[in-house]
This record gives structure tokens, sequence and C-alpha cells, in this order.
């Protein structure tokens, strides 16, 4: 133990034996090291497969490789291209758009309802939940996309169904333009395991007391669901928004199993993932492909912006 001599008169300081220093340094960059290496996997992945790749789709998408020849520089030719001479690129804008627009709200509306359904105590409520989730596990599978494509086959079950009820003239819901688009649309809304577990836990959340109050002033069952349980769950359907939105912007297997790769019948399920695809690996054309998902990524980026923006005006919070 020694002194400090630099403290002021009538105090002592400890100072710890100057033999304990070199230890403590030692155990300090082993921690260090152990850190680093822990993050090693996060930081490969990281730099290696997912800013590495970006960055390289970045450059490419100013190029015109095509995985054959030389690349060359072209600047901004290719997204010039995809506005003034590519009509599938629009036609592709717009099936994906109206995909969106049409299955996510459908999608959240169906899981909120089969949410409050399912939170009324019913008996088997684990199996109930466990039924209703395991579409969500296998909607974006290719064998789920090979069955929607016998069910709404000119002989699927869909038209067996119909045709029981006497229907006759039944298209082949898939092979027809008007129709082959909605099939998918419904696939979906099918998938709504995901959101709807999501709006049960919230919905377990809201406060019992909230709805005796509003029982006792004679709130009716609509009027309690519009009042209390819609403002509590805004948070809840604000996140199933985003990430469903996201989802249905990147939507690719059912599209491409369902038309066999194609996008048909006459571009009406030609997802923009699928297109991209498409000039990917079908016509090599990397350039454009890289252009392509790059505005993807930029439209992803200002449809989840604008949610975020406007989520100020209808999602409320607790103490809000």
């Amino acid at each position: 133990m020694s002194v400090n001599t630099a403290s002021p008169p009538g105090t002592t300081v400890a100072v710890p034996p100057t033999g304990d220093l070199p230890e403590r340094g030692r155990r300090r960059r082993k921690r260090r090291w152990a850190a680093w290496l822990f993050l090693l996997p996060w930081l490969v992945g990281l730099f290696g497969i997912t800013l590495g790749p970006m960055i390289a789709s970045l450059y490419l998408s100013f190029t015109d490789y095509n995985l054959l020849g030389r690349l060359s520089f072209v600047g901004f030719d290719n997204y010039v291209r995809m506005f003034t001479d590519d009509p599938r690129f629009v036609s592709a804008c717009l099936v994906t758009l109206k995909y969106v627009l049409v299955s996510v709200p459908l999608q959240l509306a169906f899981a909120l309802a089969l949410a409050t359904l399912l939170n009324r105590g019913l008996r088997g409520l684990a199996f109930y939940r466990s039924v209703y989730y395991l579409p969500s596990l296998l909607g974006s599978s290719v064998a789920i996309a090979l069955l929607w494509r016998q069910i709404f086959g000119g002989s699927g079950l869909v038209n067996t169904a119909l045709g029981a009820l006497g229907l006759t003239d039944l298209p082949n819901w898939i092979a027809t333009p008007e129709w082959a688009l909605g099939t998918l649309i419904v696939l979906n809304v099918w998938t709504f395991g995901s959101p709807m577990i999501i709006f049960l836990a919230g919905l377990r959340q809201v406060p019992q007391e909230l709805y005796d109050a509003a029982s006792v002033d004679g709130a009716n069952a609509w009027g309690r669901f519009r009042r209390i349980t819609m403002p509590m769950l805004t948070p809840v359907i604000f996140f199933n928004l985003v990430l469903q939105m996201i989802n249905a912007f990147q939507a690719f297997t059912q599209s491409y199993i369902i038309s066999g790769g194609s996008g048909g019948p006459v571009d009406s399920t030609l997802f923009y993932t699928l297109y991209l695809y498409q000039k990917a690996f079908t016509d090599f054309d990397m350039g454009y492909a890289s252009a392509m998902a790059w505005f993807l990524l930029v439209v992803i980026g200002l449809f989840t912006g604008a949610a975020f923006f406007t989520s100020r005006y209808w999602v409320h919070y607790d103490g809000e």
C-alpha cells in the first residue's frame, strides 16, 4: 500500500499495487478479443453477404454487364431505359402495385377479424391458433404454389365446387388474364397467420377495465371495437402494415410457380421481382437487373417512409 503525496493534507488515496496494472491490461485485451471473435460471424455476413453485394450491384447498375463479356460504364442509361424503352417494366410495376394495394389491406382485415374471434376465449384456442398459422409457414413455398395452381385450374377444386352449385362456363382461373392475379391475391390473403398472431397478442394487452367502463356507459360491441380496440391496436396495425407491405413488394415464388416463370397469361401475374429475375438469369442483362433492384429498394423505402410519416396522425401509443 502506498500513499499519494500529491493529495491534500490530511487525506490519503489508496493506490493499487503497480504489479496489478499489467494483469488488468491483459484481461481487458482478452475481453476485447473475445468480443471481436463473437462479432466476427456477423461482420462477415454484413460485409460479405449484405454490403459487399449491394455495393457491387450499385456499380453494375451503371454498366452493361451481361455475365459473358466485358462490362462498360453506361451511366444512367439503364434507369432511363426502364421508363422510356421497356413496356414490360411498366407492366410489372402496375401488377405489383395492384397486388400490394389490394392484398395487404385484405390480409390485415382478415387477420384482425380472426384474431378478434379467437380472443373471445374459445375452447381449444391453441389448436385453432396453430391451424390458422400453418398457411403462413407454407404460403410462399413451392408446394403450396403448385397446390394453388391445381385448385384454380380448369378442372380444379374451385370449379368442381362451383359446378356442384349449378354454375357453368367456369373459366380456368389461372389461365385467364382477368382472374389470374386475383388467385395470387387470394393466396396472399390466405397466409394471414403471421399478422393474426401479432394481432392476437395486441388484443391481449387491451385492459378489460376499458371494455367494462364502456359497457356501463351503454356502448355496444361495435362501439367498443371502434372506440377502444382499434385505437389501442394502431401500433400493432402499423407494424403489420409495414411488414406485410414489404413482403408483398418482394413476392416472387407464387407468380413464378403458377405462371411457369413467364408472368402470364399476358403478363397479368408479372411481379416486379419475377421480371427482375428474367432480366438477370434469362436474358443475362445483369446491369439492367441491378438497376431494377435499386429502383425497387427506393420504392419500398418511399412507401415505408410514407407509412412512418402518416403514422403520426393515426397511430396512438401509451401516454399520448
